[in-house]
């Protein structure tokens, strides 16, 4: 047998209406009140929900020229008359949404902007544009990463995202010259897509700039040490690498690989150090175990290492010009070899010449090239050159936000950024 309670109101112990019913409406708690279903709870609806939704449409439409925008809201939007921008709030919860719609189907004559605030939309930091009759557009707040992004919109493209053309030249540390009885040292990789095919930087992100250092002067009696790489990375593009130059080999050993091989020492006659592919060459081979202990040169970015010979140590390898500055430079040259008599020249472009007496030439700063072989057991090889990195973007483009100091020049329609220590370059 069933009961039934009638009330009107249930109250608690203040006084305070817990459930009150009047003309068939039903209230639960009163303003103010939080409501609570209990872990485990299902609340069911057999019927119609209304105000729950996590979007609150705005009755009133909007109209002006600027209008601030609320978590929550769902907004229309008439551009019959004028464009607007739309600021986002400036401090947003993971989960916030707002709509917006075309209500006049006008935002093809007169878009609408979406100031962002300082935050990102889809990863960038540029304010996007709708400007396609009838759209409508859903974004929802991802967090700082990634910041708005759209549930639905009617772009193709990343809205949040503008980006434009860009040149690079990219050289590696040399390798150092082997110490007695040695090679010079390979130059650093040299890399670029001056007048090719242009990598695309976003604007608003920040790309590193790493100028790898030269190779270390070695100790007596051992093979040089490798050059460091040069790198240019961030977002949108694929990481730019210059590899550093093989360190040049002594006495018997080969030389080692790198963006140019070093040469081989002077007692070494069939192996070298390999340069990598689109970087540099391979370096020079010794004479063998006879006066005059000829070494190999290091290999440069435009020709191979010089074999040690009867007549003196092997010359480093040529480097290569590049006009990405305004003027034509040649950097990456390799490292010339000892020999007892008339040793290897410095390749062009920065390669130190090997020496009969005294410690090898280093390579010459910010070219990348490889450091000289030397002599005698108590002499070193020369420290390989540090690298360079070259940027060119257009002047209409060019943000002028830098760490590094790099050197700044304008060049016909371009600004030329020049880092002959690591920094960055904000897109």
């Amino acid at each position: 047998m069933s009961s039934i309670i009638k009330v009107n109101t249930v109250q608690d112990t203040d006084g305070n209406n817990i459930i009150n019913e009047n003309a068939n409406t039903i209230t639960i708690g009163a303003s103010g009140d939080t409501i609570t279903i209990p872990a485990g709870a299902t609340l069911a609806n057999n019927g119609t929900a209304t105000g729950f939704a996590s979007i609150a449409w705005q009755s009133s439409i909007v109209t002006a020229a600027t209008h601030t925008a609320s978590a929550g809201q769902g907004l229309w939007l008439d551009t019959s008359s004028n464009a607007i921008t739309v600021t986002l709030p400036a401090s947003p919860s993971v989960g916030d949404q707002i709509i917006l719609t075309d209500y006049a189907r006008n935002w093809g004559t007169n878009a609408v902007t979406l100031n962002i605030n300082s935050k990102k939309f889809q990863g960038g930091s540029v304010n996007p544009v709708y400007d396609t009759n009838g759209e409508s557009v859903d974004i929802v707040y991802s967090g700082t990463t990634k910041g708005w992004i759209p549930n639905s919109d009617g772009a193709v493209a990343l809205e949040g995202i503008s980006t434009y053309g860009a040149e690079y030249l990219l050289v590696g540390g040399g390798g150092s010259g082997g110490s007695r009885n040695s090679a010079g040292g390979g130059a650093g990789g040299h890399t670029t897509n001056f007048t090719g095919t242009k990598i695309q930087l976003q604007v608003g992100s920040v790309y590193t700039v790493t100028v790898g250092g030269g190779g270390t002067q070695p100790s007596t009696e051992t093979s040089g040490n490798d050059g460091d790489d040069s790198v240019l990375s961030g977002a949108g593009i694929s990481t730019v690498t210059a590899i550093g130059g093989g360190g040049g080999g002594a006495l018997s050993a080969a030389g080692r690989d790198g963006g140019s091989g070093g040469g081989s020492g002077s007692f070494q006659t069939s192996s070298f150090g390999a340069g990598t592919s689109g970087q540099g060459n391979n370096g020079g081979v010794g004479l063998g175990n006879s006066n005059p202990y000829s070494a190999g040169g290091g290999g440069g970015a435009g020709a191979v290492g010089g074999n040690g010979t009867g007549g003196g140590g092997g010359a480093g390898g040529a480097g290569l010009a590049s006009s990405i500055t305004g003027s034509a430079v040649t950097r990456a040259g390799g490292g010339g070899g000892n020999a007892y008599s008339s040793s290897g020249a410095g390749g062009s472009g920065g390669g130190g010449a090997g020496k009969d007496s005294g410690d090898g030439d280093a390579g010459t700063a910010n070219t990348g090239g490889g450091g000289g072989g030397c002599r005698s057991s108590s002499d070193q090889g020369g420290a390989g050159g540090s690298g360079v990195v070259v940027l060119r973007v257009p002047t209409a483009s060019y943000s002028g936000t830098t760490t590094g100091s790099p050197t700044v020049t304008t060049q016909g329609s371009d600004k030329v950024l020049l880092f002959n220590g690591s920094g960055s370059y904000t897109g």
